[in-house]
């Protein structure tokens, strides 16, 4: 196979640009504004896109709501109960929370169904059932957005 190549130079001259020749170059200023738009366009979509998808709930929420659950609800390191409906404040701001206390034999839940991917925590406490009855139960938080 064979390549020809054909120019006006002589094959002698170097090629050289001349001034009225374009070379594909650009000045700097607009080379820095056009990264700065495509970087903003990419920006935006990025962001709209986030939103456009389900959010997976954020387990580091859950631990810190138990624990500021418990402490609301605990009165000598015993939970009442009844008490439970008293503890949907302690849920952080821009979350939904349900919680649940459970012993063996009974079951308290306080707050809105909860995604299957809600993030959760468990502890066990002190619950107490009946006036001098306190029996060993665990403390449910499932938190999500």
């Amino acid at each position: 196979m064979c390549v020809s190549r054909s120019s006006s130079r002589s094959a002698t001259t170097p090629a050289v640009a001349t001034a009225g020749e374009s070379r594909g170059q650009t000045g700097a200023l607009p080379a820095l504004a056009a990264t700065v738009v495509v970087g903003a366009a990419l920006a935006l979509y990025a962001s709209s896109l986030y939103g456009a998808f389900p959010e997976r709930a954020d387990p580091r929420v859950a631990e810190p709501t138990l624990q500021r659950a418990v402490d609301a609800l605990a009165t000598d390191g015993v939970v009442r109960p009844g008490d439970l409906s008293d503890v949907s404040s302690t849920a952080p701001d821009g979350y939904e929370a349900a919680f649940v206390l459970s012993t063996d034999d009974d079951r308290w839940r306080v707050g809105p169904a909860s995604p299957p991917d809600a993030a959760s925590a468990t502890r066990p406490v002190a619950v107490r059932v009946a006036p001098g009855v306190v029996v060993t139960g665990r403390l449910r938080v499932v938190v999500w957005r």
